[in-house]
């Protein structure tokens, strides 16, 4: 699978030929990004708030074959079941060789049950900036629950390029909890099968400003 990073919790997964977009972002909704403009075979949001359900961001094509098994799990936005902020959809999209999982605006822990459905995934994309979501350090939590192949960052503020909501973290007090096992990339994609020589992998938003 080739995995890009649009920009704040927008992703683009390609395989054989088909597209999914994750939680494509409103236009004008978040800092430093410009709009999305995509063509794919699916768009799945994680919930309803302007910077994830751009769905009309997206130009959608007919007759794909989908490859992949798609398991949708219910979850919540914030620690007080969904009283703040409301629920929140995680995704895991499972080719028959390899599993991507997108945790979309998680912002609690995750029960034995949802644990248990996402260890060992593949790839694992994973919000850490805070205020809105979990934090760098409840997400470190998770991924070393989890025990995924490769962590993908996401929804988090960058100061080079200057992209994202102010009040939420960089990735960097990420970073920090992996000290040995991260890398940073200058590109938007990855391979899911290539070896990057870490297991925390950052992507460069494709659509910073």
């Amino acid at each position: 699978m080739v995995v890009t990073w649009i920009g704040h919790s927008c992703f683009k997964i390609e395989k054989n030929g088909y597209t999914v977009i994750f939680d494509p972002y409103g236009d004008g909704s978040v800092p430093g990004l410009s709009p999305v403009r995509e063509e794919a075979d699916l768009v799945l949001c994680s919930h309803e708030h302007g910077d994830h359900n751009g769905r009309e961001a997206v130009s959608l094509r007919d007759g794909g074959k989908n490859p992949f098994k798609v398991t949708r799990i219910d979850g919540f936005h914030d620690d007080k079941q969904g009283k703040l902020r409301g629920k929140n959809i995680m995704t895991i999209l499972d080719d028959g060789e390899e599993r991507i999982a997108h945790l979309g605006d998680i912002g609690c822990d995750l029960s034995p049950d949802q644990e248990e459905e996402l260890k060992g995934v593949d790839v694992l994309l994973i919000p850490v900036g805070g205020f809105f979501t979990i934090n760098a350090k409840k997400a470190a939590e998770i991924v070393k629950k989890l025990k995924p192949g490769k962590v993908i960052p996401m929804h988090f503020r960058g100061d080079k390029k200057k992209f994202g909501f102010k009040v939420i973290g960089k990735v960097e007090a990420f970073l920090k909890l992996f000290p040995e096992d991260s890398v940073i990339l200058q590109e938007s994609k990855l391979d899911s099968q290539q070896d990057y020589g870490g297991r925390v992998v950052v992507l460069q938003p494709q659509m910073a400003e």
